[in-house]
């Protein structure tokens, strides 16, 4: 089978990348600012160049990871926002369906309003942010475009990550620099393992199973807890981590609080094991362990 990653250079794109190979797929990545070896460049807002992309690859899948995740930024830049996790995605699902292939959508469980999580997929979207709006109308966009189309919602991934700009990323880098690292204890969601939503996402796909889908940890905690699990497994110094709730953080868009997943459908209908916090935290050291230049990189805190 063949497959077109469009965002190949992010966290899950590249995730994307590794699976779709281990499992026998021929796999074609696209980057947009980051460039990256063997991908090739592609604007999603320039649809023609994206109905190209997608007519030159002769895909049986698209999948498409890139979008606009800086929720504060969406905020002042809705525009841009609806560029790029709706129109841009939107134009990719046409072109997926003029090929006769299949495409992916990624999502987020930003698109409820955090009054009464974790949420299924039957629960009514409530986007309170203009990222939230940006990805709920992506959702339908895409599932209007290709009649083949997969929408996976997803929640705080992270994971190893060319880029290392994931929480997980950030939270390690502060510590080992000796900064503090202001939390908020009253937003809970899912944390979600990158290798996990990958292999989840091509298994939907390998077997044909279109429609909503809740791809997440399995477990909902806020993101004070999840700062320290990360902390115990990779050996750091939490005295720097500040509990504040998130009123006092001063975030321009509004945060579901009371949010997650419900993941039963897809642990009940897929083999992918949707592991927990701690064990995907485990399996993230491991790797980094084999590859320590991924947390001795500088970077900027969003």
């Amino acid at each position: 089978m063949r497959a077109l990653v469009i965002g190949a250079s992010g966290q899950v794109g590249a995730a994307l990348m590794t699976t779709l190979r281990a499992r026998g797929h021929e796999a074609r990545g696209t980057y947009g600012h980051n460039a990256a070896l063997g991908l090739d460049p592609l604007d999603l807002a320039d649809h023609d160049a994206v109905a190209r992309a997608v007519a030159a690859a002769r895909p049986d899948w698209v999948f498409c990871p890139a979008g606009l995740s800086h929720v504060d930024y969406c905020e002042d830049h809705v525009d841009e926002a609806l560029a790029a996790n709706r129109d841009g995605p939107a134009a990719a699902a046409r072109a997926a369906e003029s090929a006769g292939a299949a495409f992916v959508f990624y999502s987020s469980d930003y698109v409820f309003d955090g009054v009464g999580g974790p949420y299924g997929e039957d629960d009514m979207p409530r986007p309170r942010s203009v990222y939230a709006r940006s990805k709920h109308e992506g959702e339908q966009a895409a599932m209007i475009a290709c009649r083949r189309a997969v929408v996976i919602r997803t929640s705080v991934v992270y994971g190893p990550e060319p880029q290392e700009k994931n929480f997980a990323y950030q939270l390690i880098r502060a510590c080992r620099e000796g900064r503090g690292f202001r939390l908020a204890a009253d937003q809970r969601a899912s944390p979600s393992y990158n290798p996990d939503v990958a292999a989840a996402s091509v298994e939907l796909c390998e077997r044909e199973l279109a429609g909503l889908w809740h791809v997440a940890g399995p477990e909902v905690l806020d993101r004070y807890a999840f700062a320290l699990l990360i902390s115990k497994e990779f050996g750091l110094d939490p005295s720097r981590f500040t509990a504040l709730p998130t009123a006092a953080l001063g975030q321009k868009a509004a945060r579901p609080l009371d949010g997650g997943l419900k993941v039963a459908k897809a642990q009940e209908q897929l083999k992918t094991l949707l592991r927990s916090p701690a064990e995907g935290l485990h399996a993230m050291r491991e790797f980094i362990e084999r590859d320590p230049a991924h947390v001795d990189q500088p970077g900027d805190l969003k």
